[in-house]
Order: C-alpha cells, then sequence, then structure tokens
C-alpha cells in the first residue's frame, strides 16, 4: 500500500488538531468549529484513502524508477477521477463552515482561529489547484507509459 507523502500527513494531522481545539472552545466559535469538523471528516478519509496516496509516487516517478507494481496506482487516480466532482462539492461545503468559522471567530476574538480559517481554505485550494490533478496524472502518465511497453 502506497504511504501518503509525510510533509501531506502531517499537515493533515497539524490542521485536524488545530480544529480539534478550535471544537473546544464556548460560544459561537466552538459551534460552528464542531460543524467544520462533522463536514471535514469524511472529507479527510476520502482524501487519506485514495487522493494522497498517489503522490508518493512522483518522486520515484521523476527519478525514472518505474516498476510493473506502480499499476496498482490505478484504482486509486480513477477512484479520484470518479469522485473528483463529489470531493468539490465537499470542498464548498466546507469553505462554506470556515467562513462561519471566521466570522465567529472574529466576533469572540480568537485571532488563532481565524489563521486556522486561513491555513484550512489555502490548502483546499492547494488541494483542488494542484495535489488532485497531480494525483490523477500520476495515473495517467503511468497507464501511458505502461501501454507504451515500458
Amino acid at each position: 500500500m502506497l504511504q501518503i507523502p509525510a510533509a501531506l500527513k502531517a499537515e493533515h494531522e497539524e490542521l485536524h488538531a488545530e480544529l480539534s481545539a478550535a471544537t473546544k472552545l464556548a460560544g459561537k466559535t466552538g459551534e460552528a468549529a464542531k460543524r467544520v469538523a462533522a463536514a471535514l471528516h469524511e472529507h479527510f478519509v476520502s482524501e487519506e484513502e485514495f487522493a494522497m496516496p498517489p503522490l508518493a509516487l512522483l518522486g520515484p516517478i521523476a527519478e525514472g524508477r518505474v516498476t510493473p507494481d506502480m499499476r496498482a496506482v490505478f484504482a486509486l487516480t480513477d477512484r479520484l477521477k470518479a469522485e473528483m466532482p463529489r470531493m468539490l462539492e465537499e470542498h464548498k461545503a466546507i469553505v462554506r463552515a470556515l467562513d462561519e468559522l471566521g466570522r465567529a471567530a472574529a466576533a469572540e476574538h480568537h485571532p488563532d482561529v481565524r489563521r486556522f480559517v486561513e491555513d484550512l481554505t489555502a490548502h483546499a485550494q492547494t488541494e483542488e489547484q494542484v495535489l488532485y490533478p497531480a494525483a490523477i496524472l500520476v495515473g495517467e502518465w503511468l497507464k501511458l507509459k505502461f501501454a507504451e511497453g515500458r
């Protein structure tokens, strides 16, 4: 099984820890954080199951180390392609919940939570613009490479 690149795994863990701390706050901030957590949980599970593991092959591919066992990534990248519309809709729901959290954090003077909102929003944009397309390209490139018989 492919391992999620350590930097991405660490970023997810840090975001999760910050959100967990925000859910423990009193008032509207804590309540809004709980709604973000509810929207985010299954999404993070999906990402770690099939969207991020293909990225582990970027380094070996860039170094020219392509092996037949890399074909196993096709199931993951095909699933990501198929589920991309759902993943993007989940991002929209997460961002809506984050907007609410940001407003509550501003009103209740929680600058650390406001920074978290900015960080998670940027993370979602990075996934949409870079990570998901890169993961799909890993699978598509390998399909072409194996079709060529190399």
